[in-house]
């Protein structure tokens, strides 16, 4: 995992470039007296003087912006002085980095905002199903994309997260709010937003998050060494996740839903090969419990008799697949039942001049390459659009003389 190091790193630059600034590193898998003082249960953790100032993947950028209190609003005053693009991509993952290259290249105007570039890519450990390169990390992937994309006259803005969506008006321009308070405008809008890990919503999971609650088995594993574990899901990821788990803590519960686990034959091989594994199926997870500082538990039903069970542990590790970054889209674009943004193949929405690609569609399936393909789709209908929607209409003599 990346997350621990990129955040030391950047953290380590700040020292080294600022005199001011004195920066510690803490291995939580190697001083875990300090783990416990501290009650830290997911990593990174960084301190400010003493105080918690943040969780999780940090870019320096992220941080910077964090620190300078200024920095948001002018931001939006300088992104709000923009000039109206052709194309415009709202994420940048590979979806919307493959979106960005391929309008770029049509010699168009085109611009991408993006909370963080790389998207779910920069959580992902290791890639060895993206063809023509046998192996890869997901944060290495993420730094080439952002490098291919930067080969072009693409307007980047990082660190922007999308609030609102228009429609085009009158003049043709689809319009994008920002949560800063800038409006961005362009003849053409791809959304790439993404998705996020999916949440239990069930009592205790948001009191107890960063408290025992965890989402990625890479990051915070290693803080559970020699205790008793739960993983919430039986698909590839879950499964997965069991598997890693199983090497470091005393135990695992792996808990279905469903009848049966649904990750691919080669896993579950794995998984049953292991003494110190429980897999309960038609298992729904109702409650979360804790002592008020940690997670010390959690309730389950058992989906075919009915009854209630208590599982005492020490951490929960959710694998329940992806929910869509669409709220903000709500009452704009049409979604599915699910959320996803519902296109055609050829990445269009129900509104003209909006297109959509990535694992933010209904695209049956969530997979890096598949997203890219996407993103190159919706750019080059952004394209067909422009053209289409730029040829001037004929009056109605010479139609007829014609």
């Amino acid at each position: 995992c990346q997350n621990c190091p990129d955040v030391v790193q950047a953290l380590n630059l700040a020292a080294v470039l600022n005199p001011r600034i004195q920066h510690v590193a803490i291995d939580g898998a190697l001083f875990q007296e300090e783990v416990e003082q501290r009650e830290i249960m997911s990593v990174p953790t960084v301190y400010l003087n003493g105080a918690v100032f943040d969780q999780g993947r940090m870019t320096l950028e992220q941080i910077v912006a964090k620190l300078d209190t200024n920095a948001s609003k002018r931001d939006a005053e300088k992104i709000g002085a923009k000039e109206a693009f052709d194309v415009l991509v709202v994420g940048g993952g590979p979806a919307g980095a493959a979106a960005a290259i391929y309008a770029a290249r049509k010699g168009i105007r085109t611009g991408i905002a993006a909370e963080r570039f790389g998207g779910q890519v920069l959580d992902t450990m290791a890639i060895e199903n993206f063809i023509s390169v046998k192996e890869t990390e997901g944060p290495k992937l993420a730094a080439a994309l952002e490098q291919h994309v930067r080969e072009y006259e693409v307007d980047i803005m990082d660190l922007q997260r999308a609030s609102a969506l228009v429609p085009a008006g009158e003049d043709g321009l689809v319009q994008v709010q920002l949560e800063n308070g800038a409006v961005l405008k362009s003849r053409s809008v791809i959304l790439s937003t993404g998705a996020r890990w999916r949440q239990m919503n069930v009592p205790g999971e948001d009191q107890y998050r960063n408290k025992g609650v965890a989402y990625c088995p890479h990051c915070d594993g290693p803080l559970f060494k020699g205790k008793r574990v739960a993983v919430i899901g039986g698909g590839n990821s879950g499964v997965e996740a069991a598997i890693d788990l199983a090497g470091i803590v005393s135990h695992v519960t792996l808990l279905e839903f469903d009848s049966s686990l649904r990750a691919d034959e080669v896993l579950q091989k794995k998984l049953r090969s292991l003494a110190n594994v429980t897999v309960l199926t038609s298992a729904q997870t109702t409650e979360v419990l804790g002592d008020g500082s940690r997670v010390t538990g959690l309730v389950y039903k058992d989906r075919v008799g009915g009854d209630s069970h208590r599982v005492e542990l020490e951490g929960i590790f959710v694998q329940i697949g992806l929910l869509p970054n669409t709220e903000w889209l709500k009452d704009t674009v049409a979604l599915s039942p699910r959320g996803e943004i519902v296109i055609d193949d050829r990445g269009q929405t129900n509104l003209p001049g909006v297109f959509a690609a990535g694992d933010c569609t209904t695209v049956p399936y969530k997979q890096i390459i598949i997203a890219m393909g996407a993103g190159s789709t919706a750019a080059l209908s952004a394209f067909d659009h422009l053209i289409r929607s730029s040829v001037p209409k004929s009056s109605g003599a010479v139609a007829e003389a014609a």
